[in-house]
């Protein structure tokens, strides 16, 4: 089996924020999570650096568009290693290899007779890099930035979209999964049936970007550009080796629903023009919002998401981005919100858990944990939980997954608190019985960690660690009985250490 997923590559005219982080950190998730099965992964994330837009905020900085983006891009990569994601890959549109390779799959579709030369008149916003029909604005103003679009007319090329109007509805009828959650996938099908006109795939006016093959007077358009990256990253992220063939069938796109045109509707029409087959799924989730409101630069109501990492930890933010907002849905978040969270549920449920459990097997059993038989009810919820958590992650349902852990983190708490092994102490007559509850806790503590490890991969291994066990964490091993006899445990330290407020970020 082989998974590969990849993020939206993001726009390097400003620096990165928490809606940046929190795509890749759920295609990490995903990511991890199937090489935990045994599949062959890949994970590719990365910068989109061409375009108007970037060649104007250079400008308006005093740097050349090369200098520019090289500082930017910087900012992308240090937040992908910050928030501790296991891509593959990082590519970046201004790679000479890449920019060959869009204009190979340029050159197909051209040489296929589907695309033409014509004049260009319409509605474009720079910001955005895209053109609006009259009916699509809002007030007047480009609906994602709020600003009026100017009147661009030129002459370019043309991709005949109109001619894969049929096709594309076919797909849809066809692929009842192909676009998820079902209400965007219809929303992609509402385009669609509306009608289709031909879309523009060069500027004749820009001078950054990618050369058109057969014209070097024109760039290719940039969400043409960027759109490849996911197929042309494949033939040159791993030296020596062009994994398109074996990869490329088991693609899977996550996105934000502002982009949903561009994935769900051109995207596949381009690969169908270019004879490539399109991709195996497309998942589009919801905006991060704060006070109701998208986050977004020019708004100015944006989160870094390394000023929290410098506060709460990178688990921390990872658990609460995808425990506060259900992950598809559009979702409020705020710091105030972060903070609780990580009091009540990490610090209280699950690092309490592991700090009681480590204290009484190092009180009452001088750090030694053997291996008994444990609660068969308990064993009956562990063993249960794996399959739970795979079938909502291979849906996308990565808040759902979470809340199937925590059930089981809520459990073991209860578990705690009805066997009361600090009375079991007492009584020599139950030494027994408390080798069976400190097994009980340390094995439900070891399957979660497993089953946690996508969403909070340092704390998974510290809490193996404080329990004496193996740190592998294949998903067969998320089932109860299999914790091994350990010595040596001590009282571990807390797992999530107490901020003092929010306000410190």
């Amino acid at each position: 089996m082989s998974f590969y997923i990849t993020t939206p590559i993001y726009y390097v005219n400003a620096t990165p924020h928490v809606g940046h982080a929190y795509t890749t950190i759920a295609a990490d998730i995903l990511a991890r999570h199937r090489r935990q099965r045994g599949e062959e992964t890949f994970f590719l994330t990365g910068t989109d650096e061409h375009g108007s837009n970037i060649a104007r905020v250079a400008e308006e900085a005093g740097l050349e568009p090369k200098e520019f983006v090289d500082r930017n891009a910087a900012t992308f990569m240090e937040m992908t290693r910050r928030i501790n994601v296991s891509n593959d890959f990082f590519i970046r549109t201004t790679d000479e290899r890449h920019e060959q390779l869009v204009q190979e799959f340029l050159q197909r579709i051209y040489d296929a007779g589907e695309i033409y030369e014509g004049v260009y008149a319409g509605l474009y916003c720079s910001r955005c890099e895209s053109f609006y029909a009259e009916s699509e604005l809002v007030d007047g103003n480009c609906p994602q930035h709020g600003i009026p679009p100017e009147w661009v007319e030129e002459k370019n090329y043309f991709f005949r979209l109109s001619a894969y109007q049929d096709r594309l509805l076919a797909l849809y009828e066809e692929g009842s999964d192909f676009v998820l959650p079902k209400f965007r996938a219809n929303e992609a099908r509402s385009f669609i049936e509306q009608g289709l006109d031909d879309i523009s795939v060069s500027r004749a006016t820009q001078r950054w970007g990618v050369s058109v093959p057969w014209d070097p007077d024109q760039v290719v358009y940039v969400w043409v550009d960027a759109l490849i990256n996911y197929w042309s990253a494949l033939a040159f992220a791993r030296e020596g080796e062009d994994l398109r063939d074996r990869l490329w069938p088991e693609v899977h796109h996550l996105l934000a629903k502002d982009i949903l045109k561009f994935h769900c509707v051109i995207w596949p029409a381009l690969l169908m023009g270019a004879g490539i087959s399109v991709p195996k799924q497309l998942f589009v989730h919801g905006y991060l919002l704060m006070d109701d409101r998208k986050m977004s630069k020019s708004v100015g109501n944006v989160i870094d998401p390394l000023e929290l990492i410098d506060v709460y930890g990178v688990d921390a933010v990872r658990y609460y981005l995808f425990r506060a907002a259900s992950f598809g849905q559009d979702g409020n978040i705020s710091v105030d919100g972060l903070h609780e969270r990580y009091e009540r549920e990490l610090g209280n449920d699950l690092g309490n858990l592991l700090s009681r459990t480590t204290a009484m097997v190092a009180r009452y059993r001088d750090g030694k944990l053997p291996v008994v038989e444990g609660s068969a009810e308990l064993a009956g919820e562990l063993d249960a939980l794996g399959g739970r958590v795979v079938a909502r992650l291979d849906a996308y349902d990565l808040t759902g997954g979470l809340d199937e852990i925590w059930e089981v983190v809520r459990a073991l708490n209860r578990h705690v608190e009805q066997n009361a092994p600090w009375e079991l102490a007492k009584d020599e007559a139950k030494a027994d019985e408390l080798d069976r509850v400190l097994f009980d806790l340390a094995d439900g503590l070891r399957v979660l960690a497993i089953t946690l490890a996508p969403f909070l991969p340092e704390t998974t291994s510290r809490i193996l660690d404080a329990l004496g066990q193996d740190a592998g964490l294949d998903w067969d091993h998320a089932r109860s009985g299999q914790t091994r006899a350990a010595e040596g445990i001590a009282p571990a330290e807390p797992l999530f250490p107490r901020v003092d407020s929010p306000a410190a970020v």
